[in-house]
């Protein structure tokens, strides 16, 4: 090694966000939730972050009993997703592992997680027709995509048991 070289710094690793959605259908209609963000009351799919130690579907089971109070159990895979947000300040890279599944019970007594202001049920029409109130461009995608039938097995995404190990 030349000593008159100083060592090249490490370049930064890219991490994009991991992150869940519930796609969740019912008589034509798609469960949505309606949030407080930085932009104003958005709507969305009950969706969040990946937590450590839990599986893509386990994450989305969560994810929907918070922000639904209903159970979700995923039962497919709807695709994966990267979009990119941008807002002065920040600019993140979103994964989203979108699910599809049965909408179980309703929680008795369970209150919705914070900053949800409430759930409602819409038609494609009406998502379609609200698209300056979506939080994410992924809401309608995941919809066209559950709509055409795109459907994975779960085993398409595999988490090694090193997860959820100590």
């Amino acid at each position: 090694m030349n000593p008159t070289l100083a060592p090249t710094p490490p370049i930064p690793r890219w991490k994009p966000s991991a992150t869940v959605a519930a796609i969740i259908e019912r008589d034509g209609r798609y469960l949505l939730v309606e949030e407080h963000t930085p932009e104003g009351l958005k709507l969305n799919n009950p969706a969040g972050h990946l937590d450590p130690g839990e599986s893509p579907a386990d994450g989305c089971a969560r994810e929907a009993l918070e922000e639904t109070t209903f159970h979700f159990t995923p039962t497919a895979l709807v695709g994966v997703y990267l979009s990119r947000f941008q807002r002065p300040g920040e600019d993140v890279t979103y994964l989203r592992f979108a699910f599809c599944g049965e909408l179980g019970e309703q929680v008795p007594g369970a209150t919705l997680d914070t900053g949800i202001v409430r759930t409602l049920w819409m038609t494609p029409d009406e998502i379609r027709a609200s698209t300056e109130r979506h939080r994410s461009p992924l809401l309608v995608k995941c919809m066209e995509d559950h709509l055409r039938g795109q459907r994975f097995d779960l085993a398409a995404v595999y988490t090694d048991a090193s997860v959820q190990a100590p």
